[in-house]
């Protein structure tokens, strides 16, 4: 008999959410690299693969479309993979939040995906439309015990405080997501507070270093269970190196000081090797 309160998961489900969250740690580094299924290609992703395959290794997961997953990442010895199978937009489009399902469970299976991830858009001209695709896509995905990503994608005139990220969040859970990608916001500790499932903080912009690593550092104390960051690290000057300061910050808690000292003196260890 199951505790109250206790979530009960196939082994499948669970063995797969384990590739993506470290069960020695409980947390995870997610590079997100989906950016092009709307953006198309975003600096620092016009070659993917000359991008993703020196900073892969140092993933926990990779966040992609199957278009890039089959055409720009190894096969061997990648990092499990969070598909992403939303689209249907684009930036130069009407409206952002007018997205469908564009990939099977099926497809994500033949893929070996750990987990499938689509945007629900709450306050949007198109937020029915999104919450049904995530109750549609729960509805398959627990089929076959694959874990769902619900992503709470805001628009341009949503205001990312605690209350808005809160009722997202609540919702995508609500409709069965496995795991939420949000904001960090003022006050994220209600946010995690009040969702039942792990939530992993979105990268956003390009911000200078310390302070994505600052980013990071506050996710993590505020309850998160990892970043899923993309920008801020393959439009960094130093990938490898940024992506295992932020590794460093979620795995191990180093103080973000430390972190930022460890990337700047690998970058000067790189530039004197160059000489």
């Amino acid at each position: 008999m199951k505790a109250e309160g206790e979530v009960v998961m196939s082994w499948g489900l669970f063995n797969r959410l384990s590739r993506i969250i470290r069960p020695e740690t409980g947390k995870t580094v997610m590079l997100a690299i989906d950016h092009g299924y709307f953006l198309g290609p975003t600096t620092g992703l016009e070659v993917p693969s000359k991008t993703i395959g020196p900073i892969a290794p140092y993933a926990d997961a990779l966040m992609a479309t199957r278009g890039i997953l089959r055409t720009s990442i190894s096969p061997y010895g990648s990092p499990p993979v969070v598909l992403r199978v939303s689209g249907g937009n684009s930036i130069i489009g009407e409206e952002l939040s007018n997205e469908g399902i564009t990939t099977s469970i099926e497809d994500a299976l033949r893929l070996n995906a750990a987990a499938v991830a689509m945007s629900i858009y709450v306050g949007s001209p198109y937020e029915h439309q999104t919450l049904m695709n995530l109750s549609s896509l729960v509805n398959e995905a627990e089929r076959y015990s694959v874990p769902v990503l619900a992503v709470t994608a805001v628009g341009r005139d949503m205001k990312r405080d605690a209350r808005y990220l809160a009722l997202c969040c609540r919702i995508a859970a609500e409709l069965g997501a496995h795991m939420v990608k949000t904001y960090h916001c003022e006050g994220f500790e209600e946010v995690v507070g009040s969702c039942p499932v792990p939530i992993v903080v979105a990268g956003g912009k390009k911000l200078p270093e310390k302070k994505a690593l600052e980013l990071t550092s506050d996710a993590i104390k505020d309850g998160a269970v990892g970043v899923d960051m993309g920008r801020n690290i393959f439009q960094s000057d130093d990938p490898v190196n940024m992506i295992q300061a932020v590794g460093a910050v979620v795995h191990h808690n180093v103080p973000v000081a430390e972190a930022y000292k460890m990337l700047q003196e690998a970058k000067k260890q790189k530039s004197s090797e160059k000489k």
